[in-house]
């Protein structure tokens, strides 16, 4: 894994290179520049972690690189300005144009290093806030005492100590994001960026912008390779990638190296690649949706996340935890699901999985009343359960209830089937349940089923 990296501009050798060896004897990899046109260079060549700029030098002054930069999609990193010449005025505008903090020379070192110490953290912080940002709260880590979850996260603590790529499989919602994540956190890169690139979010024929980045007229876009440099780059959905783009990674992934959009000198880079999909990529390989090789490139280390349906024991704690999310970060009333309820929902196959139990979690606490969530209260939150056939009698009724309950419950869940199997139609029905048709009416209105409903 590569050290963070550090771009030191100033036209003075001396401060350069104090500079240069008290934060390489810190552990950071340091690059210098003597002056605007060297640092344009350097970025040019590697987006930095943080940029430490002198204001006043002979070409071109910090302050004007500082809003060139600014200018262009936002600054790269944080950017800490250096001066022996300040004033308030020049402090206030570096800070305006987005600088993290502002140095007067002589420079004090233990000053120096505790600014970019906090700069960067700064940084790193202001990354997860915006992810979290734009997507739904994840858990730290894949929830499950079951035997399957278990071994995946054993499996994940086993592959994050190597520097191998994986691939992640999975239905959608089951939590491969979630995995993705844990298996950062658990590496030596856990410091480092972790990016995510939704690759069926890209506009077709714009996958190496996104990927590569561009430059132009001096003006450079890092794209989700550079953006990750040093952590982990996670391609989710990786099989929606337009063949093109996936012969451009192949070639990044061979080398080592890849150009930018319009850029003429190739980019070094070194990230952990995780893939993610929700199809059979060796399928996708025998149709030629997707390239054979760039397959057993990012299939090193295959990881598969169960469905929720197959693991539902978990699904007791999955509700706790999310009934203690929300409770504590969005503010909604705890309630406890009772033991009717927790064991309906255990035998509820999840087509969405562990995504629609935390949405039915917050729809509950958001639209219910009192202690405890009832069965009744899931059934229609979730909408009637319709069984399947051939389906064990306790996956769509509970027994911890008295029989009759449990008779009508059953009864209703099979009708409400065949209402739906034969488009409400009573004379079909009828004949499939051995019922005269007289009866059935009876039987549906002392349910309350209504037919017409269903035409």
């Amino acid at each position: 894994m590569s050290a963070t990296h550090i771009l030191v501009v100033d036209d003075e050798p001396d401060i350069r290179a104090l500079i240069q060896e008290i934060l390489e004897d810190e552990g950071y990899a340091v690059v210098v520049a003597e002056n605007g046109e060297a640092a344009r260079h350097s970025l040019r060549e590697r987006r930095p972690d943080l940029i430490l700029l002198d204001i006043w030098m002979p070409d071109r002054d910090g302050i004007s690189l500082l809003k060139e930069w600014s200018e262009d999609s936002g600054l790269p990193c944080p950017v800490i300005m250096m001066s022996g010449h300040g004033t308030v005025e020049t402090a206030v505008e570096a800070t305006r144009l987005g600088a993290y903090d502002f140095l007067e020379k002589p420079l004090s070192m233990a000053k120096l290093l505790l600014t970019v110490e906090r700069a960067l953290e700064a940084d790193k912080l202001q990354r997860e806030n915006v992810g979290l940002k734009r997507r739904a709260p994840l858990v730290p880590e894949p929830i499950g005492r079951s035997a399957a979850m278990q071994r995946l996260r054993e499996q994940v603590k086993r592959i994050a100590q190597h520097d191998t790529w994986v691939l992640i499989t999975g239905e959608p919602g089951s939590g491969r994001e979630t995995l993705a994540r844990y298996l950062h956190s658990q590496s030596a890169r856990r410091e480092r960026q972790f990016v995510d690139l939704s690759v069926s979010g890209i506009t077709r024929g714009n996958a190496a912008y996104e990927l590569f980045g561009s430059e132009a007229d001096g003006h450079i876009h890092y794209g989700a390779l550079e953006q990750a440099a040093g952590g982990t780059l996670l391609l989710d959905e990786v099989a929606d990638m337009d063949l093109e783009a996936q012969g451009q990674l192949l070639g990044a992934l061979d080398t080592g190296s890849f150009l930018r959009v319009g850029g003429s000198e190739p980019v070094r880079v070194e990230v952990r690649i995780v893939a993610v999909t929700q199809r059979n990529l060796e399928e996708d390989v025998r149709a030629e949706r997707f390239r054979e090789d760039l397959f057993y490139h990012l299939n090193v280390v295959p990881l598969h996340v169960p469905a929720l349906r197959e693991h539902n024991e978990d699904v007791p704690e999955l509700l706790n935890y999310y009934v203690d999310y929300f409770a504590t970060h969005e503010k909604l009333p705890y309630r406890r699901f009772s033991v009717g309820a927790q064991n309906f929902l255990r035998h509820y196959p999840w087509p969405g999985n562990v995504r629609e139990l935390k949405n039915l979690v917050q729809r509950v606490l958001i639209l219910g009343a009192g202690d405890e969530v009832t069965q009744n209260e899931v059934e229609g939150a979730l909408g009637t359960p319709v069984p399947v056939p051939n389906q064990p009698l306790e996956g769509a009724v509970s027994f911890d209830q008295p029989l009759r309950h449990a008779r009508e419950l059953f009864e209703k869940a099979y009708l409400e089937y065949q209402l739906e199997k034969h488009a409400a139609n009573v004379s079909k029905m009828a004949k499939e349940a051995g019922m005269e048709r007289t009866h059935l009416y009876r039987k549906l209105r002392s349910l309350g089923i209504e037919i017409k409903e269903r035409r």
